[in-house]
């Protein structure tokens, strides 16, 4: 293991660049590569990067290539709307098949590990995801390895001889708790989405207000089951309580099945060597045929605004890229196939200048990740709208139903326009 870092021993320029992403990104490795010299033409390639806004920066990484994003998260967004990146829209199942079949070509891979055990293995940690097929197909893999990592059981683990340079490294493991911007809105759409859950449901939740909030609403709930791309905090008192058991899983009974985990140092000690949590390669937790062998799948995502015929915008604010894709469509159209389960997007009303999320048009630009015809269950603070099997006229109105009060006239007036009567 070295002590002394020398990237452009393994870095040439016009590589492309794999980022182990999410509270993975090695940060340490980012640092010394953003102060290696000579280097041009890189792209980086990465799903959702944690920590320090390293492309920002010049003389940096910035001067050295261009992103190329999977996922546009706030390390990476200024670059991909500024001419410097760019942003590949997928579904989050499909980008390990992108990978593996070298449509997207991956020379280096830079990874954040655990220490390996007695064995020689290390465990990809916190975010297995997409970073499993990165390894397998990198012709260079620069490891950073950190006793803060915790060592997850699934697909993570690769030996140390699978690695070309180590790097040990003491970094924290960022910590994130999205549920502090809790508010009155997001604590309604959480008590409403909870009476949707049944006992016996499969949940997939991200993290956020909005989801933390739902959790906070099933402690009388009996025998649900985790079956998520990403899960945080918010799950543990269910399990510690006992609501989580996942006994009614048919896929990996009494196992929490995950992509990636980010959260507190609690939730990172609760998964360091726990044979309940399985984080495995997202191509098969997000594949809808894996998660549709669940009962009662109950998928909970956001949206960043919803047309009144029910096209869903969750990546973009008009032409400016603020997420991704993601993993949306892949549990929306799961939770649909499961017998008995309700795919649901949950959004406050009205965004914090007051405009409103429920609107007669998608903004110019704005991408539709889930189709109006893949909509079933739309909840804001002012209550659950269904869509499926209803027309035009009767999903708007059902959405202006719940739409806030002070836009509901106008959206009335724009859905009289279009539909007529």
């Amino acid at each position: 293991m070295n002590y002394e870092i020398d990237l452009k021993k393994w870095i040439k320029s016009g590589d492309k660049i794999f980022i182990h992403g999410g509270a993975a990104t090695p940060q340490y490795l980012l640092r010394e590569l953003a102060k290696t010299e000579g280097l041009k033409g890189l792209e980086f390639i990465s799903m959702s990067l944690f920590g320090e806004k390293v492309f920002d920066k010049s003389p940096g990484l910035k001067d050295m290539g261009e992103v190329n994003a999977l996922f546009v998260s706030d390390v990476t967004r200024k670059a991909v709307n500024n001419g410097y990146g760019d942003y590949i829209p997928v579904f989050l199942s499909d980008i390990p098949d992108l990978i593996r079949k070298e449509i997207l070509r991956i020379d280096v891979a830079l990874i954040h590990v655990s220490k390996p055990d007695k064995h020689g293995f290390c465990s990809l940690g916190v975010s297995v995801d997409v970073a499993r097929a990165a390894v397998q197909k990198a012709r260079v893999i620069i490891a950073q390895i950190n006793k803060n990592m915790p060592r997850t059981h699934g697909d993570g683990l690769i030996h140390v001889s699978q690695i070309s340079e180590m790097y040990e490294t003491n970094d924290v493991i960022p910590e994130v708790n999205f549920g502090l911007k809790n508010s009155p809105e997001s604590r309604k759409i959480g008590s409403l989405i909870a009476e949707l859950i049944e006992d016996g449901s499969t949940l997939q939740t991200g993290i956020g207000a909005i989801p933390d909030s739902v959790l906070s609403n099933l402690s009388n709930h009996k025998n649900l089951g985790i079956h998520t791309e990403l899960f945080s905090d918010g799950v543990l008192p269910l399990i510690e309580s006992g609501v989580v058991n996942n006994s009614k899983k048919h896929s990996h009974p009494g196992k929490i099945v995950t992509g990636f985990l980010a959260g507190s140092r609690k939730l990172y000690d609760f998964v360091d060597d726990n044979p309940m949590v399985q984080v495995l390669d997202i191509d098969y937790v997000n594949d809808p045929y894996t998660i549709k062998k669940n009962p009662k799948v109950v998928a909970i995502n956001s949206a960043i605004e919803i047309d009144t015929t029910g096209q869903i915008c969750a990546d973009s604010i008009g032409t400016y890229q603020y997420s991704g894709v993601g993993g949306q469509m892949d549990f929306i159209r799961g939770a649909a196939l499961s017998e008995g389960g309700k795919p649901i997007i949950a959004l406050p009303s009205i965004t914090s200048k007051g405009e409103s999320r429920i609107v007669s048009f998608l903004k110019p630009g704005a991408g539709v990740v889930t189709t109006r015809a893949h909509a079933h269950y739309i909840v804001t603070e002012f209550g659950v709208a269904y869509l499926f099997g209803k027309n035009l006229r009767q999903r708007a109105a059902e959405l202006i139903r719940i739409a806030h009060p002070n836009h509901q006239e106008r959206l009335e007036r724009d859905a009289h326009e279009r539909f007529g009567r």
